[in-house]
């Protein structure tokens, strides 16, 4: 059976990008625009995968991710960082929360981030 990522990412460009990526990869895809939703659809869905920004409206992706990592039953859902986000700090925080690894955006394409799932899925 496919495995089911959620992107959570308010970048349309970016998100359709990745989204196509992963469909042709032969994955399932649901996404979410901003923290609250992508809060929401973790519950709900419980996907195999979490690809999260941090930079969103309302709810950031730092509060997503704690929340998610807190919460029982979602906790072992693993999670990818992608954002603008470089600083050491940003990654260390993200990191400490939780998340499984921390891409900054400028340095992958689509088709890297496509790889890091399939090995992280593995």
């Amino acid at each position: 059976m496919a495995k089911k990522i959620l992107i959570i990412e308010d970048d349309k460009f970016l998100r359709e990008l990745i989204l196509r990526k992963l469909l042709k990869a032969g994955y399932k895809v649901s996404y979410a625009i901003d923290g609250e939703e992508g809060l929401k659809k973790i519950k709900e869905e419980k996907p195999d995968l979490v690809l999260l920004d941090l930079i969103l409206p309302g709810t950031d992706g730092f509060e997503v991710l704690e929340k998610t990592k807190s919460d029982i039953e979602i906790s072992s859902i693993p999670v990818i960082i992608l954002s603008n986000l470089g600083q050491k700090e940003d990654i260390e925080r993200g990191l400490k929360l939780g998340a499984i690894d921390f891409l900054v955006k400028a340095h992958f394409t689509p088709q890297e981030i496509v790889d890091k799932i399939e090995k992280i899925l593995k």
